[in-house]
């Protein structure tokens, strides 16, 4: 999961130098859309093969392709070679991130499974601060490709972890798989991002571009086809009875909404702390810390009281809130905001995340037979993902365009001979060598090009708000997925299980005593085999 979420976040305070090395400003959006995007095609891949197949050889491949991806995307020579291995890792990611928390599932009860839900929700917390901090360091000490080359050591270390200490059952498909439902699903996915960028994209395409409504009507197509496949698909990609789910339908709706707007802040909140407040990109990474420790510290501790008592629904009613009041704070940024201001929004802004992304998922999974908890897990991040893939999309195009626009502005006033030029290959690097006034125009541009994005976002964080509020509170099984599929023995019947073994050895040993002590003239015990087998058949 850290893997995973890391790389989300460690090319934000990197972008601004690696789009002005590689040259692709008014394209930088692409950098994180393109991730996004290969995680959302492959996550219910990974969910349904998962329950199918077994997890364990597909964690290892989801590591292996992902830190192959990294040594691509470090030694990438241009632009859109970069954004390929970027898509690369994406489809590594999103197995990370999936599987981690089906694997979860298999061992661990729901009515358990609050306190280490919890942890792997701060992992999101502390990936928001490591990345764009060890970006920032590798950009202003080393070179941004470092922001590649560490994931090489932690991806072996992931690796030879999983290898050596993941024990699960691999198994074999009993039904046809779903392909035509995988190849439908994963064209709607692209052509709903493509739609939105085209739209978004007012300088190159617009919402009136015929292109941009190509890609609308392909969506439409897919979309259609996929629901008619899967309605008659003997082993569907994502059963539609998960959509008869109630509980099912309003945690995947509140991730769909709240992905939109938390990754749009996530992935553009360092860049606009760094270009227009003035800061370097090691200070900008350090000034998410408050977001990291707002969301470890709600994310745990709702995760061990929800292991206590039960009851899960007022979290993400509270969550929701808080990060609603973050986002309206943060649409007053400004190139003058203090830098302890902009701390105090992003504290409040990672302690409401906390509080929701985690005790959605423990709903979701608690909420469906524990044949599809791979499935449920997956089709849940699956809509969160394409949330933050439509924000990103949207969100990041209308800041781009904005941004292009005024900095075209800025540049033409100030008597730049090619402005496209100087405007693509903007870096914090080169924009320190300007004049001052130039930079002062540069600062602006930035604020005047983010800060009012923040209003679009928040009536999608209001949406999760209503729909936390008619989430159904339900009690949380007590059965961990392995065992209530028959994979494993848990609860009474483990422990009746061990005091049989315990039984058996200790009456084995005694027989086996006395029989040594009246052995016969050959010296043979006259043991016997009993008709019970051995005891490590019992173990067995």
């Amino acid at each position: 999961m850290m893997l995973s979420s890391l790389d989300q976040t460690i090319v934000s305070t990197a972008m601004p130098t690696i789009v002005g090395k590689l040259g692709g400003v008014e394209h930088q959006a692409w950098i994180t859309t393109a991730y996004l995007l290969a995680t959302t095609i492959v996550m219910p891949i990974y969910g349904k093969f998962g329950d199918v197949l077994g997890r364990r050889n597909l964690f290892l491949i989801a590591i292996a392709l992902f830190t192959l991806a990294s040594v691509g995307a470090a030694f990438a020579t241009d632009f859109w070679m970069f954004v390929v291995f970027r898509a690369v890792q994406g489809l590594g990611g999103g197995g990370l991130m999936i599987l981690s928390q089906a694997i979860i599932a298999d061992i661990v009860p729901a009515s358990e499974r609050g306190k280490y839900m919890g942890p792997l929700g701060a992992i999101f917390g502390i990936s928001a601060v490591a990345g764009p901090l060890l970006g920032g360091y590798f950009v202003d000490h080393l070179t941004w490709e470092w922001a590649f080359y560490i994931n090489i050591p932690v991806g072996i270390a992931a690796f030879a972890i999983a290898w050596f200490t993941l024990t699960l059952p691999n198994k074999k498909a009993e039904k046809k798989i779903d392909i035509l439902g995988v190849m439908l699903l994963s064209a709607a996915t692209v052509c709903l991002i493509f739609f939105t960028d085209f739209g978004g994209n007012a300088k190159l395409h617009g919402w009136d571009a015929p292109e941009t409504w190509m890609w609308g009507a392909g969506l439409l197509v897919a979309a259609c086809l996929f629901v008619w496949v899967e309605s008659k698909a003997e082993d569907p990609v994502i059963p539609l009875s998960l959509f008869r789910n109630p509980i099912f339908i309003n945690t995947t709706a509140i991730g769909l909404t709240l992905g939109i707007g938390m990754f749009s802040a996530i992935a553009f909140v360092p860049t606009f702390l760094q270009m227009s407040s003035g800061t370097s990109a090691a200070a900008s990474g350090l000034l998410m810390i408050p977001m990291m420790v707002g969301m470890m510290g709600t994310s745990i501790a709702s995760g061990i009281v929800i292991t206590k008592t039960g009851r899960y629904k007022i979290y993400p009613i509270v969550g929701t809130l808080v990060t609603a009041a973050a986002m309206v704070a943060m649409t007053t940024l400004s190139a003058d905001t203090p830098i302890w201001l902009i701390c105090f929004y992003l504290f409040f802004f990672g302690a409401g995340l906390g509080l929701i992304m985690q005790v959605i998922v423990l709903v979701a999974q608690n909420s469906v037979p524990a044949e599809v908890i791979g499935t449920a897990t997956s089709t849940n991040n699956y809509f969160r993902e394409v949330g933050a893939s439509l924000g990103v999309a949207i969100f990041g195009a209308l800041f781009t365009s904005r941004l292009s626009e005024q900095l075209g502005k800025v540049f033409v006033g100030a008597g730049v001979a090619d402005p496209g030029q100087a405007t693509a290959t903007l870096d914090p690097q080169r924009m320190s060598e300007l004049p001052e006034p130039i930079r002062d125009g540069i600062v602006n541009a930035y604020a005047d090009s983010l800060a009012p994005v923040f209003w679009y976002v928040l009536p999608f964080i209001l949406a999760s708000f209503v729909l936390a509020l008619f989430l159904k509170q339900i009690p949380l099984s007590d059965q961990s997925g392995m065992v209530a599929r028959g994979e494993a023995v848990g609860g009474a019947e483990a422990e009746a299980l061990e005091a049989e073994l315990r039984e058996l050895t200790a009456a084995e040993a005694a027989g086996s005593s006395a029989v040594s002590g009246s052995g016969g003239p050959d010296g043979s015990t006259g043991s016997k085999p009993r008709s019970g087998g051995d005891p490590a058949d019992a173990r067995d």
